[in-house]
């Protein structure tokens, strides 16, 4: 045998190991692919999964902004109020202090009868 015999059958050796291969990995892309049990399956369910997800993350984002129309209406509601028991605070303060002044000055000539 020469040396150029030993290439040949060693080209022929490896072509044989490279269609064993190419075989074994068609079949396992063929398997890959599969609809039903394979990655198109998975990324069906995957598609599916997603538009879900989409239609969940709509309908928890249109639940937020009506929870935050209603609590900025809460707010407005509380600051009004506030303003109001302020306003009716300052009103109570300044009668008191009124109708205490005018006791004060007419107790005062009182006490000064009883002392004098």
């Amino acid at each position: 045998m020469t040396v150029s015999h030993l290439l040949q059958a060693g080209f022929l050796l490896f072509s044989v190991g490279l269609a064993f291969f190419c075989f074994l990995l068609a079949r396992r892309l063929r398997k890959l692919n599969d609809l039903e049990t394979g990655l198109g399956g998975a990324i069906a369910v995957m598609t599916s999964e997603i538009s879900r997800l989409e239609r969940s993350i709509q309908a928890a984002k249109s639940e937020a902004m009506a929870a935050t129309r209603g609590l900025a209406d809460e707010i407005e509601r509380a600051k009004e109020e506030r303003a109001f028991w302020v306003l009716q605070k300052k009103f109570a303060e300044n009668t008191a202090v009124g109708s205490g002044r005018l006791r004060r000055k007419r107790r005062a000539p009182a006490r000064e009868m009883t002392n004098a």
